[in-house]
């Protein structure tokens, strides 16, 4: 990843003020990448995430929220603490993600719950939560999807559905909120090596043509913000040169 900066003839260019980005799942994997980005991008970010091991990037620049986004009171009173000191809000990243795998009829009902409730409900509620600050600023929503939701998914079909979903509400969403300017994308990775197959039975592969790094992923939402104010680009799939995972 370069260190240049956003420049005016991208949509986020400078401003008198300094950018502001919530930025969910931030503690690790793609959401981490994303974050040290932003702020390489003097955005300042509010990463919320379950837990944090260690900072990302200054003191300054990025300021760690603890909350688990399925719990619905506490993520609304976390949202109102970030916004009711900011005029506005620039960017919001939808990025916290769990992945339940198996024979659908052999899941755990609480893991399913839980599953739909982080990749669907939470990102949908927190868009709610965030849009009149978008408004303000004519901000931009990046929801992280997954290439599970454009194909049949064997083993993964209620996490496909989830990720489908949040895709066609966010292809909706636009359609609702683009005369305000604010703009909605989807971007869709392919396997990325992440903690996000910790549990599951099967991983990404040694091959590096196999998998996807998070940092990819992250250049993938700079080049979302590069574009200028009028151009969108809406969704953005990336994929690695071969398909090959690791069972377990």
């Amino acid at each position: 990843m370069d260190d240049r900066q956003i420049t005016s003839a991208g949509w986020i260019g400078k401003a008198a003020y300094m950018k502001t980005a919530i930025v969910t799942g931030a503690s690790s994997g793609i959401g981490r990448s994303i974050t040290e980005m932003l702020v390489r991008q003097e955005f300042t970010v509010f990463g919320f995430a379950r837990r944090f091991k260690s900072a990302t990037g200054s003191d300054d620049c990025f300021q760690p929220v603890e909350c688990d986004v399925t719990d619905l009171r506490l993520l609304e009173a976390r949202v109102k603490t970030v916004l009711e000191n900011q005029d506005g809000l620039d960017l919001l990243v939808n990025n916290a993600g769990v992945g339940v795998f198996g024979p659908h009829e052999e899941l755990n009902t609480l893991d399913l719950k839980a599953m739909l409730e982080t990749n669907f409900v939470a990102p949908i509620l927190l868009t709610r939560l965030c849009l009149r600050a978008l408004k303000k600023r004519r901000g931009m929503i990046v929801q992280i999807g997954s290439t599970s939701a454009l194909k049949a998914s064997p083993i993964g079909s209620a996490y496909a559905a989830s990720k489908a979903g949040s895709g066609h509400f966010s292809l909706s969403l636009f359609e609702e909120v683009r005369k305000s300017g604010v703009r909605v994308v989807t971007i869709n990775p392919d396997m990325t090596e992440t903690p996000f197959y910790d549990q599951a039975s099967f991983g990404t592969h040694e091959d590096a043509d196999s998998r996807l790094l998070p940092h990819e992923v992250a250049k993938a939402v700079e080049t979302v913000l590069l574009q200028r104010e009028g151009s969108v680009i809406s969704e953005l799939t990336i994929k690695p040169q071969r398909v090959q995972i690791k069972k377990k």
